[in-house]
């Protein structure tokens, strides 16, 4: 029977503050345990490079061997650590704020409680060489040219405070996470042509009044044939894909435009403000106006005020 992470008898450690971005690298032996019982604010990424962890969340359980990418979504209670028999567990981790995108690179790869497990078979070095040019970008101070890539030691940690540092290493984990997801676009080269085209059609325009028999329509299909060859083959119904995609379209309004919450979302699609901001907070985990400050890098303030507790946390990672 799975032993759940918010029963367990570690002490609790914290995690850094979401809209921070925080990286590191860890050689841990036996022993070494990371639990937290009501889960961590941030997104975490980690990337195996030599021996093997065990990463639980919720009743979810994985392990983690060399070039494995394992990300924890927040809020779910977890604990890692080394994996048992193995004699050491040398990984790279990350938390922060996941990009909007991430999400369809990652969800091929999704397990259950918000658990997801890429297995990349390629670009190791290039992946690698990611993790050390975000270490050192999170380092920078903006003044003179960026830093080339950091040559780290086992527990080297560095906290992003500034907003160029703070992008310049989402950049890095954006090419590492894409970098690992990359074959899942060519693996549905056998797709119907008729769900690839209903998928382009919401893509396009997410907010555009589409149903299941509109989407029918245009692709020729009748409604009832079209959502069960679409279920099949994507994985989920048209409908939920077409409310993912207007939440995507609604993050990435509130990152670039300055238009008000409720304009946002009549551009994505939602009836009513109130119903986009119970869509939105449970989809990423926060309101949309706290959304637009936290990707703006409005939390310098924060930021000061939690340094101290930020560079605690990442001692545990």
């Amino acid at each position: 029977m799975p032993v759940r992470a918010d029963v367990l008898p570690e002490p609790a450690v914290p995690s850094p503050p979401p809209g921070l971005v925080t990286v590191g690298r860890h050689d841990r032996r036996p022993g070494y345990r990371v639990h937290r019982p009501h889960g961590s604010d941030s997104w975490l990424f980690t990337w195996t490079t030599a021996g093997r962890g065990s990463l639980r969340q919720g009743t979810t359980r994985t392990t983690a061997g060399p070039g494995d990418l394992v990300v924890l979504r927040p809020g779910v209670p977890h604990r890692y650590g080394v994996e048992p028999g193995a004699d050491h567990w040398a990984f790279w981790w990350t938390h922060c704020r996941a990009r909007p995108s991430w999400d369809r690179w990652l969800r091929p790869y999704a397990l259950d409680d918000g658990v997801y497990a890429v297995r990349p078979a390629r670009s190791r070095d290039r992946i690698a060489s990611a993790f050390r040019r975000m270490l050192a970008d999170a380092r920078w101070t903006g003044d003179g040219e960026p830093p080339g890539d950091a040559d780290p030691a086992a527990g080297a940690v560095a906290v992003a405070h500034g907003t160029a540092a703070r992008e310049l290493a989402l950049c890095s984990l954006e090419e590492i996470v894409l970098l690992g997801t990359a074959r899942t676009e060519a693996g549905r080269a056998g797709a119907d042509a008729r769900v690839l085209r209903a998928e382009a059609l919401i893509a396009a325009d997410p907010g555009a009044a589409h149903t299941v028999d509109s989407l029918a329509a245009a692709v020729a299909l009748s409604p009832s044939r079209f959502a069960h060859l679409f279920t099949e083959q994507v994985g989920r119904s048209p409908m939920r894909v077409l409310r993912e995609a207007r939440l995507l379209h609604a993050a990435r309004l509130l990152e670039t435009t300055g238009l008000p919450v409720e304009r946002v979302a009549a551009l994505s699609g939602f009836a009513g403000a109130p119903h986009f901001h119970r869509a939105f907070r449970r989809h990423y985990g926060t309101p949309p106006g706290a959304y637009r400050r936290d990707v703006r890098g409005s939390v310098s303030g924060r930021s000061a005020r939690a340094g101290g507790g930020a560079a605690e946390a990442a001692a545990g990672s």
